[in-house]
């Protein structure tokens, strides 16, 4: 089991894929706190995972998601730095993208079907919204062996009944490995 969870769907590989860089004379500390916060995030998420699926398997992982993830993503944020996860195809309804997020997992998908690593693919821009400046990154999370327990197109036993209770308007599942599950998400209000 330990080796399996290992390559948890969650655990970021290394965090050092393609980042655009925007003109910020703090981009730099911007991606550091952005790679730190979401590597804080997938190892808190992970551990809890592995705890509840070495107890009660692929069921008690998908209440982990369901009854920690949030607040672990609230823990891990980092100076300033908000988190969160999106996808193309959410679990959570909290997990929509909003618009340009969308247009990054969409650019994420272009890459991967041109061949390009998924777990390399990260981006990050700098943009001004009314005056105001904001630093975004985002982080593709690609989907491992053991995600397939509860996101696959076979899921594990007793997985099934979880989701439809939990999370009735799922659209997480018939993932293949290696497939885009979606991404993490860090942005900071950055100061005028």
């Amino acid at each position: 089991m330990k080796k399996l969870l290992l390559g948890v769907c969650l655990l970021i590989p290394a965090l050092d894929g393609r980042a655009a860089q925007a003109p910020d004379t703090d981009t730099e500390a911007n991606l550091a706190a952005a790679k730190i916060s979401i590597q804080a995030f997938a190892a808190s998420l992970q551990a809890e995972l592995k705890t509840a699926m070495q107890s009660g398997g692929p069921v008690a992982g998908v209440a982990v998601c369901k009854t920690r993830a949030m607040e672990i993503t609230v823990q891990a944020a980092n100076a300033g730095m908000d988190l969160s996860r999106v996808s193309l195809r959410n679990r959570n309804p909290d997990n929509a993208p909003n618009s340009w997020q969308t247009a990054v997992l969409q650019d994420f998908e272009r890459q991967k079907l041109a061949g390009e690593d998924v777990t390399a693919l990260a981006w990050s821009e700098t943009v001004d919204i009314d005056g105001n400046s904001e630093f975004r990154f985002m982080k593709a999370i690609p989907t491992a062996e053991v995600c397939l327990k509860c996101h696959g197109s076979t899921l594990a036993p007793g997985v099934g009944k979880v989701l439809s209770e939990l999370y009735p308007q799922d659209k997480a599942t018939g993932y293949k490995k290696g497939d885009i599950r979606g991404a993490f998400v860090a942005v900071r209000k950055l100061p005028n």
